[in-house]
């Protein structure tokens, strides 16, 4: 609880309501980049669905997003299966009645080995999050986002995505498969002005990142809350039309758009 805390009080861009009269689905919402997209996106007017396993955690962040001022909901869900993904959209749907951004951000780093000594079970627990939750929460997303003619999906990527590291396993294969379903699904849905974007947001102080790099001094490394830009550039609509990319935060940081 004391990481949500610390992350409140961090030093924020001055809002400009550019997401007023949106509502957004955040999977992982509740801590690191997701909890501050999450911040980000209550600030610029969205109202905001956050979700995650945890329930002592959902409680407190959707303490401090009110405490913001925000409209937010929170939902408990285990994100291990299609049915769960379903619910939790349709969830959602009847909080604020519609969904026009969804954040895949939800991810497992998984055991840092080689390929020869990794697990089955845990590649298997990462591919399902990783990569078939995105999967599913977009089939989701697609079933409202297609009649309305428009919407905004946004995956969390990953530097290793680009070129794979020597002992990141399915973490860096799982994220260079959300880059390649990224572009896949913004030329399918393209024809529905629905945009499919992913986001790199790079070395970041997030438990996930001290995990990886244990011997990492985390104040050498930006605040959650300082990688949101291009989540809030690709929610918006100054970025209509923006579609089947990767962006890479540390381009957008102190940029105004």
């Amino acid at each position: 609880m004391a990481v949500l805390k610390e992350e409140m009080s961090s030093a924020v861009v001055a809002p400009a309501n550019r997401l007023k009269g949106k509502v957004a689905l955040i999977t992982g919402g509740t801590r690191g980049i997701g909890f501050a997209i999450a911040k980000a996106y209550v600030r610029e007017g969205a109202k905001v669905v956050i979700a995650s396993r945890t329930a002592d955690e959902l409680r407190t962040a959707l303490s401090i997003l009110k405490e913001l001022g925000g409209d937010a909901t929170a939902t408990r869900v285990d994100l291990s299966n299609q049915a769960a993904c379903e619910s939790l959209y349709t969830a959602a749907i009847r909080a604020f009645g519609k969904v026009d951004i969804l954040v895949n951000n939800a991810a497992v780093l998984g055991p840092l080995k080689p390929i020869l000594n990794y697990p089955a079970e845990d590649w298997q627990s990462v591919m399902q999050t990783n990569v078939n939750v995105v999967f599913w929460m977009c089939k989701a997303a697609l079933g409202s986002m297609i009649p309305a003619n428009e919407g905004s999906i946004i995956n969390v990527t990953s530097g290793v995505a680009e070129k794979g590291r020597a002992g990141w396993g399915a973490y860096s294969v799982s994220k260079a498969a959300v880059n390649n379903f990224t572009e896949v699904l913004a030329e399918e849905v393209q024809q529905y002005r629905i945009r499919v974007n992913a986001v790199n947001p790079g070395a970041t102080r997030t438990a996930m990142r001290a995990a990886a790099f244990p011997k990492e001094d985390p104040n050498t490394l930006p605040k959650a809350d300082d990688v949101v830009n291009p989540f809030i550039y690709l929610a918006s609509e100054v970025s209509r039309g923006v579609t089947g990319q990767v962006f890479n935060s540390s381009d957008w940081m102190g940029r105004s758009f």
